[in-house]
């Protein structure tokens, strides 16, 4: 990218920073937002699609550019798709990440976990144990949905949307098909199930040091379990 359309993200930056511009926001048309700026209309359009596709712009078609409502979710995308293309290998360095994050929101949930959330999670794990139930012929794809489902939700009732979207697009899809798949391989779904419970117990208990050590050794058990299998790992996705 051109150091002009840098001048273009760095100046719509600033109006956003500065609270010229906030969610919701229209941009200035194009000819006053480049006079301003001092660029012309190529590097005004590439400054503006590169925050397009980092979530900070929106275009409406026939309705002119909009700042976005700059949720984390929406600003995080970017670091899904970053998530999704790491080798095996190097999806190993992200889990190391998720360590540090999900005790700390599994913490913060146990403080603030309502009713509704925790009936929630009881029947996230016990779809997941009906999936066990089959024996050799596991659903891999259920699997992996329970997994996803039980940890956004511990990452939701945390309160702390910056938690819930980091924790997500950390472990993507793919980098949880690889896994689960080896944890199937090698007989371990049990153990991950029970680790599972373990941690629903300490949130019914509204417990925060008991969720953030439950969350703890299972998340360095993930990690632990990826690095050791990590070769067995295969690398496409599901």
């Amino acid at each position: 990218m051109g150091s002009r359309s840098n001048v273009v993200i760095d100046g719509i930056r600033q109006m956003i920073t500065s609270g010229e511009l906030v969610a919701g926001s229209r941009l200035p048309v194009e000819r006053e937002l480049g006079a301003r700026l001092g660029v012309s209309r190529g590097p005004l359009r590439e400054g503006v699609r590169a925050l397009v596709v980092l979530g900070v712009l929106e275009t409406r078609q026939g309705d002119g550019t909009y700042v976005t409502s700059l949720e984390p979710g929406q600003l995080l995308e970017p670091l899904g798709m970053l998530a999704e293309l790491q080798s095996p290998e190097n999806s190993v360095h992200l889990l190391g990440v998720r360590r540090v994050l999900e005790p700390e929101a599994a913490a913060h949930a146990a403080l603030r976990i309502s009713d509704d959330e925790l009936a929630e999670a009881r029947r996230i794990l016990d779809r997941g144990e009906a999936i066990l139930a089959a024996g050799d012929d596991i659903d891999l794809e259920g699997t992996i949905d329970v997994d996803t489902e039980f940890h956004r939700l511990i990452a939701n009732a945390s309160g702390n949307p910056a938690f819930a979207a980091l924790i997500d697009a950390l472990v993507g899809r793919t980098a949880r098909a690889r896994l689960w798949r080896a944890i199937h391989q090698h007989g371990a779904v049990h153990d991950t199930q029970r680790e599972h419970r373990a941690i629903l117990d300490a949130l019914e208990a509204h417990d925060p040091d008991r969720a953030r050590i439950r969350m703890s050794v299972h998340v360095l058990g993930v990690e632990d379990y990826t690095e050791r299998h990590v070769d067995e790992q295969p690398v496409d996705g599901v």
